[in-house]
């Protein structure tokens, strides 16, 4: 009957002004970083930590920004279908090898930018796993995708912040590798390589 049908975003959208959209869609995909995305936050900070100056780490956001929005929209809208099964392994295999690198290198390489829009493009698909979940209005479906990316960027953003105000003082001592980036990096890569195990559900 009516009464036991399952609720979602897209009957709440349907008639819904523009910028309670915007508004919603914001807080969806910040909320999809922070609290809920520790992977993501995880991959954001390994790329920090080896950015010890703002134009790498500005081209490395970038470029991973620009892969995640090129994904997210083919996949929310039809283009690529991928399973969760095979992406969120992938997802949690990049958030190690990021951290791996950062251990074995004190200087990013030369591949690293390709890698990141590479592992950007994985992050996308993700990201519209999680959206799909949420609902999609469907005379607001554009609106609604960039406010989502918008909630994303933002939720990024201020994990770059946090990361830089808690580092700042740090990032010129000697001991700053050895005391900061690699313990953290090898935290990061030991979490993301126990999740790539876990979320092999074929296997």
């Amino acid at each position: 009957d009516e009464a036991s049908k399952p609720f979602v975003l897209d009957q709440l959208f349907t008639k819904t002004p523009f910028w309670q959209v915007v508004g919603s869609y914001i807080i969806i995909g910040f909320e999809h970083i922070i609290p809920m995305g520790l992977d993501h936050i995880l991959f954001i900070i390994g790329i920090f930590l080896l950015s010890l100056r703002w134009q790498p780490l500005l081209a490395q956001v970038t470029m991973f920004t620009v892969a995640h929005t090129i994904t997210l929209g083919l996949a929310m809208a039809g283009v690529i279908n991928l399973p969760a099964a095979i992406v969120e392994p992938l997802i949690a295999l990049s958030i190690a090898y990021i951290a791996i690198e950062n251990m074995f290198s004190n200087q990013l390489a030369k591949h690293r930018l390709i890698l990141v829009f590479v592992f950007g493009l994985l992050h996308g698909v993700g990201f519209a796993g999680a959206l799909s979940d949420f609902g999609m209005p469907k005379d607001a479906f554009i609106t609604a995708l960039i406010s989502f990316n918008i909630g994303v960027e933002l939720g990024q953003l201020t994990v770059l912040v946090i990361a830089f105000s808690l580092t700042v003082w740090f990032m010129k001592k000697p001991w700053y590798r050895p005391v900061i980036v690699m313990p953290i990096s090898l935290s990061i890569a030991v979490l993301a390589l126990y999740w790539t195990v876990e979320r092999l559900e074929w296997l």
